[in-house]
């Protein structure tokens, strides 16, 4: 009778059981560890088992049982008890592989109002919460830890064992896209936010009860030349006029020191620097030099995905995000992200090895690594979840009830010139970008602004639509209202007292708006319940502004992307924000 191997007792220390399975493992399920890939999942809670490469290139058997992959980020908005159904699944798989090497699934934010398939999902059926720049707006850390603990339980519950956040980098350049998930320009408040975050989310140490953290992007993606994202070749430089490198590395800093599991280098490729001018997944001076040897880092670094391969996406092909590099072949590719410090091409990995390019020793150190984390969250011992308890779990009464009244305190009241605010009961409300029925509950709704007391107008922060499916869901470029679409806003504010509501996800530039409203709050993720309750004075606003907004392109054209708050004459400057 064989006796039970040594990584399968759990009574053993972790690092004996990590030697014992590194040494049974072959050199493809070394390498089947070095990737974290994306998975979807089939509506009812079963693997996708067929696919037609639109969006991804191997079904989930495909990835486990054949290329050896244990690491996956779950893309799509589900049920809980689906995703829970899932991720069992997904892990009974995992089970049934010559080493029975557990899966870790991470995910996205899940808990607010964004819906980009590259970046974050709407709350669906988890509880929902203000954006990372409505935490910002609050600046209240015991509420972040509060938030990041719900986070966790709810992960939990589905299966998911990291978060592929918080994202940390600085909201310096007014255009880039990326600014809602952030804590806004403040590197101070960042840090404080993120100990809090990683704390809420880990618990004291990283453990059976845990959701690894993997904060991003290393070292900072906020000063982004004009504004683009280096999603795309177009906004691949990342430069720093201002000389504020060091300041974008400060919540870094923070996070390290709050003990978070892993990090994620972004793809930017640094310009002007003494750095390296590759992608920062590639840079050996960023990622060794810097965070590993220089900052003490020493937990898992994962890329950002699509460095290695050209991919398609809706249908249409984007280049692999080798800034830099782009003259080099794939396993080159693979070779400069090793020596630095998500795909799906472990056959490169094996290869590179048995060639001599990259040594045996280096692979198993990154494995180790990987390895270690499985074992302390406990996956070898209990892979699998309870469905009827994630259905009980995800979006429960009291997480709902926690992120509605984060919502309302996020709402930053920019004007109220004439006292409008707090509304008195019942008036007569015209409404446009607010649901009726909801708006019925605090007055009467009518339909032509003439008949009304007053108007409520929801807005968001304006962006150029871009032909790229994929880019689309990354708002970018001007901040400004086009006409005629400006026009009519002003045209409602002239006719009708307005209280106007916009949806920062950047740093909206709305001087005419800001002057002709009634009066103007911001929102970063909030129900129309939430905007009506502090606007008839049922809840109170306490967000300031987490950046300053801007008074012209022109000025955001003339800023310097790495300098926070660094436009000419701004509308409100950096936290502003008024009581009521």
């Amino acid at each position: 009778m064989n006796a039970t191997p040594a990584y399968k007792d759990a009574s053993l220390p972790v690092d004996r059981r990590v030697e014992d399975l590194l040494a049974r493992m072959t050199p493809e399920e070394k390498a089947g560890q070095l990737f974290h890939s994306m998975l979807m999942m089939n509506a009812d809670g079963t693997p996708v088992t067929e696919t037609d490469g639109s969006m991804l290139p191997f079904t989930t058997p495909e990835l486990i049982e054949d290329r050896f992959l244990t690491h996956f980020n779950l893309l799509g908005t589900y049920g809980a008890r689906e995703m829970a159904r899932w991720q069992n699944a997904v892990q009974e798989m995992a089970a049934a592989t010559r080493l029975g090497i557990p899966v870790t699934l991470s995910t996205d934010p899940r808990h607010t109002f964004t819906d980009n398939i590259g970046a974050s999902f709407n709350a669906g059926a988890f509880s929902a919460w203000p954006e990372a720049l409505g935490l910002a707006a609050i600046g209240d850390p015991v509420l972040v830890h509060r938030f990041a603990d719900t986070v966790r339980r709810e992960y939990l519950a589905v299966g998911f064992r990291v978060a592929l956040h918080p994202q940390i980098d600085l909201a310096t350049e007014p255009r880039w896209a990326r600014q809602s998930g952030t804590f806004g320009s403040d590197a101070r408040l960042t840090g404080e936010l993120v100990r809090a975050f990683v704390r809420g989310l880990q618990g004291p140490a990283l453990g059976p009860g845990s959701v690894s953290a993997m904060v991003k992007h290393f070292p900072g993606g906020g000063p982004q030349k004009d504004g683009e994202d280096p999603h795309f070749a177009h906004g691949k430089e990342q430069v720093y006029p201002g000389g504020m490198r060091e300041h974008h590395l400060e919540p870094f800093k923070a996070a390290i020191a709050a003990g978070c599991a892993q990090m994620m280098p972004y793809y930017g490729q640094p310009v002007g620097t003494d750095w390296e001018e590759v992608g920062f997944g590639f840079n050996k001076g960023v990622v060794t030099g810097l965070l590993r040897e220089e900052l003490g880092f020493d937990g898992i670094v994962c890329t950002d995905w699509g460095l290695l391969n050209d991919a398609t996406i809706f249908g249409q092909t984007h280049p692999a995000r080798a800034w830099g590099l782009e003259h080099l072949s794939t396993a080159e590719r693979a070779a400069r992200a090793l020596e630095a410090g998500g795909e799906q091409c472990p056959e490169v990995v094996v290869e590179l090895v048995r060639s001599g390019r990259v040594s045996a020793s280096r692979i198993d150190a990154s494995v180790r690594r990987l390895l270690r984390e499985k074992f302390t969250l406990g996956l070898f011992e209990n892979p699998y979840v309870d469905p009827d308890l994630a259905e009980e779990t995800v979006g429960r009464a009291d997480f709902t009830a926690l992120g509605a009244a984060a919502q309302r305190r996020s709402l930053t009241v920019l004007t109220n010139p004439s006292g409008l605010l707090p509304l008195a009961p019942g008036p007569r409300l015209c409404v446009r970008g607010v649901d009726e029925a909801v708006a019925a509950a605090y007055g009467e709704v009518v339909a032509d602004p003439a008949d009304a007391d007053l108007a409520v107008l929801r807005l968001r922060t304006p962006y150029e639509p871009r032909g790229n499916v994929f880019e689309s869901f990354f708002h970018s470029g001007s901040l400004a209202f086009p006409e005629p679409e400006l026009a009519a806003i002003l045209d409602l504010l002239d006719r009708v007292p307005t209280l106007v509501c916009i949806n920062l996800e950047r740093a909206a530039v709305i001087p005419e708006i800001a002057e002709r409203a009634a009066a103007l709050i911001a929102d970063y993720g909030a129900s129309d319940a939430a905007l009506l309750d502090v606007a008839f004075g049922r809840a109170a606003a306490e967000g300031r502004l987490p950046f300053e907004l801007p008074r012209s392109m022109a000025a955001v054209a003339a800023s310097r992307p790495d300098v926070p708050n660094d436009t000419h004459d701004p509308v409100f400057p950096h936290g502003h924000g008024l009581a009521l």
